[in-house]
């Protein structure tokens, strides 16, 4: 284990100048590419290991030509358990996570953007609600290889331990430090408190210090935690509990949830979840499509895993049968057609079709089976359909339009396209998303539009838009878990965080937004604030 120790540092803090040893220690391990990726910083109670790292977090340093800059994340352990440090970590580095052994299967997969290498900066572990388990979760991390940390915990507390590491020991006698204020817990059971308190000590409330369900609260908690964690304020708080709280509940929950929600910028249809009964949970959500009109218009298609694809009520999620098709595997989008057919591509990228009643055209028959020959070769990664036209994204980051007067396409993202919708106008509206974190507006047989309807730094996940009196309006999901709903043409933009990650999302003929995960439905509607 190598170490680098520095002089007694005679109870005094570090100068916030890279002069002290213990800085010197910490620049030299940061900017050596060889070093371990776990570095601790341990020391006596006042020996200056907080301000150590804040130091650090301040302190710039000049990237080597050809390298890229290094960003630093300060996260303060004290008090919190490994959920909550779970879910603040997702948060910072964009990904989704329900419980602690998901965070590094999640950074070790997600294809998001970095400006730079990543090094977090972790204070106080052993003023953690669960120190073991959070040193656990740290060393997991390290061993991960795609961030470094830097984690300070006070002599004779259990470190992290990863196979290689750092030692940066202040092994001064320090200083007696003052004794932290004890924060008081809500009551768990209050919605309003719950709300209103700190959602990272709540959390550790849930998870350290309750032993009921508290009615439902510690559920919906639990199961939205991260996204309670990121939500601006009691109102954003109150309306993500609404969202995830189970047939089950306590009644008296949602009344008052909803009026601690009255601010925030959504209101809640309805919200189907794992073992709800009344009406039941349609199962995991992998695809959605909204039904293109008719006598059906208020049927919305809920793919799952498994290929299966039910048809649900709008209004309320109530069942309405399944779709009658022959497709093995996974279903990785859905495109409803006005004529009543829809079509699937499979995880294979292959095309397929599921006829309505009424009959087709000749011409989007022999469309539909241009394309899927195509696709036999060319596999699909994203699809959708408008009439006259089906729209299918690339592995190579190009969105194709198959129409009756031709083939028109654009090179609109780097890297593949995860996903594209499409609504009827007058102009065609086709929107794509990407690898790249862009969503981009196209019109086809016109040059890509330059500048992106949105853009994160995390990979869409899902796309759909629908037609309104304002023009298209279109739902977007990233891998982080955000929701937008965003005007095309303008206007106000709305966002949402379920919790989970988001697998769908889906504009309805009324403008209500659908949210799909691997436990969840959600209907919301925007509140006109």
């Amino acid at each position: 284990m190598p170490s680098a120790t520095p002089s007694p540092a005679d109870g005094r803090r570090p100068s916030p100048t890279g002069t002290h040893p213990g800085a010197a220690a910490l620049l030299g391990w940061l900017t050596d590419p060889d070093a371990p990726r776990l570095c601790v910083v341990t020391g006596a109670p006042g020996s200056g290991k907080t301000a150590l790292l804040g130091w650090l977090a301040a302190h710039e340093t000049r990237a080597r030509r050809g390298r890229r800059r290094t960003d630093r994340i300060l996260v303060p352990l004290a008090g919190q358990s490994a959920l909550g440090v779970a879910w603040t970590l997702a948060n910072r580095l964009g990904v989704v996570a329900r419980t602690p052994a998901d965070l590094g299967h999640a950074l070790a997969t997600s294809e998001a953007r970095r400006t730079g290498r990543t090094v977090l900066l972790l204070t106080d572990l052993h003023a953690a609600a669960e120190p073991d388990a959070v040193a656990e979760l740290l060393a997991g991390l390290a061993e991960a290889g795609r961030i470094r940390l830097v984690v300070e915990t006070r002599t004779g507390t259990r470190p992290p331990r990863a196979a290689r590491t750092t030692v940066v020991d202040l092994d001064g006698e320090g200083s007696p430090e003052p004794a932290r204020p004890v924060q008081p817990l809500p009551d768990l059971s209050d919605p309003v408190a719950v709300c209103a308190g700190d959602p990272l000590h709540v959390t550790t409330g849930y998870t350290t210090a309750s032993a009921d369900d508290h009615g439902g609260l510690r559920d919906a908690w639990l199961r939205a935690g991260q996204a309670l964690c990121a939500a601006d304020g009691p109102a954003g708080r109150a309306l993500v509990l609404l969202t995830a709280l189970g047939d089950g509940a306590d009644p008296r929950l949602r009344p008052a949830l909803t009026e601690r929600a009255e601010a925030a910028p959504w209101r809640v249809r309805w919200a189907r979840h794992r073992g709800d009964v009344s009406p039941p949970w349609p199962g995991p959500v992998a695809v959605l499509g909204a039904t293109a009109g008719g006598p059906s218009a208020d049927l919305v298609l809920v793919g799952d895993r498994t290929g299966t694809v039910r048809l649900l009520r709008e209004a309320d999620a109530s069942g309405e049968g399944r779709l009658a098709h022959r497709v093995g595997g996974r279903i990785t989008a859905l495109a409803p057609t006005a004529d009543g057919t829809v079509l699937l591509l499979d995880e294979r990228g292959r095309l397929h079709t599921v006829r309505g009643t009424a009959p087709r055209p000749p011409y989007l028959e022999r469309l539909t089976e241009a394309v899927s020959t195509t696709l036999s070769r060319h596999p699909g990664t994203a699809l959708a359909a408008i009439a006259g036209s089906v729209v299918v994204g690339d592995r190579l980051g190009s969105v194709h339009a198959f129409g009756v007067n031709g083939l028109h396409q654009a090179a609109s993202h780097s890297g593949r396209v995860t996903a594209v919708t499409a609504v009827e106008s007058e102009t065609p509206f086709v929107c794509s998303g990407g690898a790249d974190g862009t969503v981009r507006p196209w019109t086809p047989g016109r040059a890509p539009v330059p500048e992106p309807l949105a853009e994160r730094p995390a990979p869409v996940v899902a796309l759909h838009a629908a037609p309104a009196p304002g023009g298209p309006l279109v739902a977007a999901a990233w891998a982080d878990g955000r929701v937008e709903l965003i005007p095309a043409e303008g206007g106000r933009r709305l966002a949402f965080r379920p919790g989970p990650a988001v697998r769908a999302v889906a504009v309805t003929a009324t403008g209500a937004l659908l949210v799909g995960t691997d436990e969840s439905l959600i209907c919301l509607e925007p509140s006109g604030k």
